[in-house]
């Protein structure tokens, strides 16, 4: 996958999901749809690249900011998705925002259904201040070369917000481009939202946040050293280091599975549990991310791990003695064994 936030730098032409895409939930995928069926991207091929990690090439990895060798000219249109970073209520409002996929997560999520090119665009005032039609025109059409694209009903864009998705549609088609306007996506009854993901897992409603993602909710962190206090008890932890735009749920204990990032693939998934919080019983002051695997053993100092969070066990708590926290981390231990089998 090819990763840039510079125009000069895009693979064209392009087919275009246009959107912010934080979570790359079920109605993101939908919106994705019909760029991928543009680019005719065979079944079998996409099933083929969901069996691993993509290679995810960037602009700012590479010296000179050249487009990597294996990025030929094709003759069809790459399915791309262009976003926008930072979050424009970010630009807006001056506060940082804390993301369900920040840009790497982000661009491997999209790479695992078949998009080629994620087109991060640079969010500052002369982007917001352009008109829809000077968006289309600039942008979409002399930029990126669209020759379809696909938007979900809800997308505004241009200068204060106004342009809805069918001045979009109409303004492309006055260049010959085919606009899909992709409707709500609904699940039980509730509509599919990044807002209402971010609801659930604020409440630890992970079975909720997981079935509106369309898969599990998950924290990708590198192992970094902590106190090792899980040592001295019998719960070696591993500590893991966050991007700092990464949403966190509900602070307390999750039966988790958990993956190791291996240099071509990741490693089968480890059931185990996770604490996020700041740990009350040895009178921690900042939140911290440990995930203890259950029956492994094994350094992973400097590795980067894949939390897949399955179910919220419990919110966190102080014990009286180390010896009840110990005594709970095993029952702990015990439920998620029986959750993950």
């Amino acid at each position: 996958m090819w990763v840039t936030s510079s125009l000069t730098t895009v693979l064209t032409p392009t087919a275009v999901a246009l959107g912010n895409f934080d979570g790359v939930h079920r109605g993101h995928q939908q919106v994705v749809k019909p760029v991928l069926q543009s680019a005719a991207i065979e079944t079998g091929r996409r099933a083929s690249l969901q069996e691993g990690q993509r290679e995810i090439f960037t602009d700012n990895a590479i010296e000179g900011n050249q487009i990597p060798s294996s990025a030929e000219t094709t003759g069809r249109p790459y399915p791309t998705v262009v976003s926008f970073y930072p979050h424009p209520q970010e630009f807006f409002t001056g506060q940082p925002r804390a993301l369900l996929t920040p840009p790497k997560e982000k661009a491997i999520a999209l790479g695992n259904l078949g998009v080629e090119q994620l087109v991060l665009l640079p969010f500052d005032r002369e982007l917001a201040n352009l008109t829809p039609q000077e968006f289309v025109e600039e942008i979409l059409v002399r930029r990126l070369k669209s020759q379809r694209i696909s938007v979900g009903q809800d997308f505004r864009f241009g200068c204060k917000r106004t342009g809805t998705a069918s001045d979009l549609q109409a303004i492309a088609a006055t260049y010959g481009i085919e606009t899909t306007i992709v409707g709500l996506q609904i699940c039980s009854g509730e509509r599919i939202s990044s807002s209402f993901i971010r609801q659930a897992l604020k409440e630890g409603d992970v079975s909720r946040a997981n079935q509106l993602l369309g898969r599990s909710y998950t924290l990708t962190g590198t192992v970094i050293q902590g106190q090792q206090l899980g040592r001295t008890i019998g719960f070696p932890t591993a500590n893991l280091h966050l991007s700092p735009e990464k949403f966190l749920p509900r602070y307390g204990v999750y039966a988790v599975q958990v993956s190791i990032e291996k240099s071509d693939r990741f490693s089968r998934p480890i059931p185990g549990v996770m604490n996020i919080g700041c740990r009350p019983t040895v009178n921690g002051t900042t939140p911290t991310v440990e995930v203890y695997l259950i029956n492994w053993t094994g350094d992973l100092y400097g590795q980067t791990l894949t939390v897949s969070l399955e179910q919220f066990l419990r919110p966190e708590q102080k014990f009286a003695s180390l010896d009840e926290l110990k005594a709970q981390i095993q029952a702990d231990c015990d439920k998620a064994r029986s959750l993950l089998k």
